[in-house]
């Protein structure tokens, strides 16, 4: 259920970029159960998100009305190479893109188009990871792009960054994944949105999507894991205005909403700490 994992049998399609290309690295999803990192590896993670967070500062700035998909692709995968990195993204299961680009009614893993202009109130997802000296950095950033945002778009903008930010407060060690999953649940029901549920968080270093899910909301399918200093996860509420209920479309990524109401989405690569965790994909720097 982690981002990405749902698409795996069915990408198999979707064009993969020419041996002649360079792609981002093809690592497989974790299978060595939840990995300790030292404090060296997150060092490291440390250098790989602080790509990722510039890169999303710069789009948050940069995003307006008129420019396309591809344009903020072109942007960040240009930024990335600069910093001597390689996008997560691109290449991985046939992904063509350094980021994942969803607009309103979309919602995870758009695929930037040079025809899918933003235009202005669009509320706009841009999820993008980058790979240095081994490890990842992943975010996810929401915005609504210009003048005419209507006020729903804007609160669910604003709750899916808060929910986020609750979840982030759970984080401890010795405490658990439910109690991560609880705190955002809450929030974004308390405000009358869904979390979606056929996505959820991940852990992240040498592998883009390692153990264990990072789970949104309250279940039984979760192992009541107590969370340990040194992990690295991804922790990205994802909600709707209307039904909980996606479907992907026909290009076997665009995932949209079945009743067709907005979504937003808002991720942080953290990594847990003995009194709290540290947020690796901070933007305040």
């Amino acid at each position: 259920m982690n981002l990405f994992a749902d698409l795996l049998a069915s990408t198999k399609s979707v064009a993969v970029a020419s041996p002649t290309l360079e792609t981002g690295p093809r690592i497989q999803k974790g299978r060595r159960g939840v990995e300790i990192k030292s404090a060296r590896e997150i060092e490291t993670m440390r250098k790989a998100s602080r790509i990722v967070a510039t890169v999303l500062r710069e789009i948050l700035e940069l995003a307006a009305p008129g420019m396309s998909t591809s344009d903020l692709d072109r942007h960040a995968e240009r930024r990335i190479r600069e910093m001597g990195a390689t996008p997560s993204f691109k290449g991985y299961h046939g992904f063509p893109a350094s980021i994942c680009a969803s607009i309103n009614n979309e919602v995870v893993h758009g695929i930037p188009n040079s025809k899918r202009v933003i235009q202005a109130g669009d509320l706009v997802k841009i999820d993008t990871g980058a790979y240095f000296d081994g490890y990842h950095g992943d975010s996810c950033v929401s915005l609504c792009v210009g003048e005419g945002a209507t006020d729903e778009a804007q609160t669910l903008c604003r709750v899916a960054k808060e929910s986020l930010m609750q979840g982030l407060r759970q984080i401890k060690a010795g405490n658990t994944l439910l109690d991560i999953a609880g705190a955002v649940q809450d929030h974004v029901e308390a405000h009358g949105f869904a979390v979606v549920e056929d996505y959820t968080g991940h852990g992240v270093g040498r592998n883009l999507h390692e153990e264990p899910s990072v789970f949104n909301f309250r279940t039984r399918d979760l192992p009541n894991m107590k969370l340990r200093s040194g992990m690295t996860l991804a922790v990205e509420p994802i909600l709707n205005a209307g039904s909980k209920d996606c479907r992907t479309l026909k290009d076997r990524w665009t995932v949209v909403t079945v009743d067709g109401s907005w979504s937003a989405q808002w991720e942080h690569t953290i990594a847990v700490t003995s009194d709290g965790c540290e947020i690796l994909t901070d933007r305040d720097f």
